[in-house]
């Protein structure tokens, strides 16, 4: 088992340019430098971007359905690697109203597993195929109010990693903690992002990024 450093790359709007932050998650296997490839394609021009890197390359070993025991103490070690980041980002003199998550399968998990389990008021966040983690979810562990953050979270039917039905608990769960959450189903998609989706970040969540 391993645990995370905090390592991160940034790029993006530097100092009084930023008008906000966005945090990228990558998936298994990557690396932050391939989910930051994607900000060439979205609309982000004035915000700062943070793209932390998972040891090994893996935010946890196993499924995020799996038990949870397996994937400790990875899955702890990543989600208080990201708290810090959003202290950093906070230091950095954006407020966290002003942070925006994006994630990609594994990083799209551990993005909505976080707001869950820290919430607060966030800019967006934009779950590209993704849900919270545990074998079982119990929705009391999920307690606070997430002050209507806007949540696009998309996928495809079927997933051969993310079954839909743990996508719907997690609309759920997080509708009940006052989130603002749009689901979108492309049906017959595989596992990766299209252009559909990134209309929609951009459409959706990210529109307001130059007011913020």
């Amino acid at each position: 088992m391993y645990t995370h450093k905090k390592q991160y790359i940034t790029t993006g709007a530097a100092g009084a340019d930023a008008r906000a932050a966005l945090i990228m998650l990558h998936g298994r296997g990557a690396a932050a430098e391939d989910i930051v490839r994607l900000s060439s394609v979205l609309h982000i021009d004035s915000l700062k971007i943070y793209a932390p890197q998972a040891t090994n390359s893996s935010w946890y070993p196993y499924s995020f359905m799996a038990d949870d025991e397996q994937n400790q103490p990875a899955l702890a070690s990543a989600l208080e690697v990201l708290n810090d980041l959003v202290n950093d980002v906070n230091k950095d003199g954006i407020s966290t109203d002003r942070i925006y998550f994006l994630g990609f399968s594994q990083g799209a998990c551990l993005a909505l597993e976080y707001i869950a389990r820290y919430p607060a008021s966030y800019a967006g966040v934009i779950a590209f195929t993704g849900g919270l983690i545990g074998k079982t979810l119990d929705p009391g562990k999920y307690a606070g109010n997430l002050i209507k953050t806007p949540v696009l979270i998309t996928t495809g039917v079927p997933d051969e990693h993310v079954p839909f039905s743990r996508v719907e608990e997690t609309v759920k769960i997080l509708g009940d903690m006052h989130a603002e959450v749009t689901l979108k189903v492309f049906k017959g998609r595989r596992h990766t992002i299209i252009n559909d989706e990134i209309t929609l970040a951009n459409d959706l969540i990210l529109k307001n990024a130059l007011r913020k």
